[in-house]
């Protein structure tokens, strides 16, 4: 019924019990998760956990804040599985610049090319620096893939949409206070929207001050039906189909 679309319960410090964080997601109707990579050790762990589960996908790349750690092991890793299902999270940064602006932007060219390479969507992680980002997206006409944890204005909304992409919307939607936001949360249309976690991070209402987990995302559901005046089989419905066309799951 529900797809957690961006989660990182792969990590080896994830503080809940597997076992019964699987078992969580099911009884709250979410039967299919993406393990996303945040960095080549990451990324081998995810696709190593959704070898190993079922209903579980990875998604392999370098977040922006690890590119200075190196990310030239995501090509080889490309080839070895069809457990992958995209390329990410990459991207830009600015909030923070963890990593050289230079390096995340040759970073973020580079895992793009690979995912060229093996025809997979991409997760993208753009934070402060749209300016940037949209310039080098415009060099790869073709490129599909969702804007993750998308929490920037309208205009860049519009962009996106424009340009195709999806958008990922966790738990920050049901937690902000800022009216811009909720109103831009509102307006994104249900055939482009992807329902996801980012777990453990970005708990949702009610559980804030809880740990994040899979299950959490049929609550997410939850409050944009509300916010929406649709029935939660509708959001269910479209979240799932979205995922499911994207992702090729």
């Amino acid at each position: 019924m529900f797809i957690d679309t961006h989660c990182h319960i792969h990590e080896a410090d994830f503080p809940l019990s597997i076992d019964e964080t699987l078992s969580d997601a099911k009884d709250a109707g979410v039967d299919t998760i993406i393990c996303v990579g945040t960095s080549e050790a990451s990324s081998r762990a995810a696709l190593t956990f959704a070898t190993s589960h079922q209903y579980c996908w990875a998604s392999i790349g370098v977040h922006p804040h690890d590119t200075k750690d190196g990310y030239a092991n995501i090509e080889s890793l490309a080839h070895s599985s069809q457990k992958i299902v995209a390329i990410g999270e990459i991207g830009l940064d600015y909030f923070y610049t963890n990593s050289p602006k230079d390096v995340q932007i040759k970073a973020l060219e580079d895992q793009i090319k690979v995912a060229v390479a093996h025809d997979l969507p991409i997760i993208f992680h753009v934070r402060d620096a749209f300016d940037d980002f949209w310039p080098i997206f415009n060099k790869y006409p073709g490129i599909r893939g969702e804007l993750h944890s998308f929490t920037d204005t309208k205009a860049n909304l519009d962009i996106a949409l424009e340009k195709g992409l999806y958008i990922g919307v966790n738990g920050i939607s049901t937690f902000t206070k800022d009216e811009a936001h909720k109103e831009m949360f509102d307006s994104i249309p249900l055939d482009r929207l992807l329902l996801e976690t980012d777990a453990p991070f970005l708990t949702p209402i009610p559980f804030r001050g809880k740990v994040n987990q899979p299950a959490y995302v049929r609550n997410i559901a939850e409050y944009h039906a509300k916010r929406r005046g649709i029935s939660l089989i509708e959001i269910a419905s479209a979240t799932t189909a979205n995922a499911k066309k994207l992702f090729a799951i």
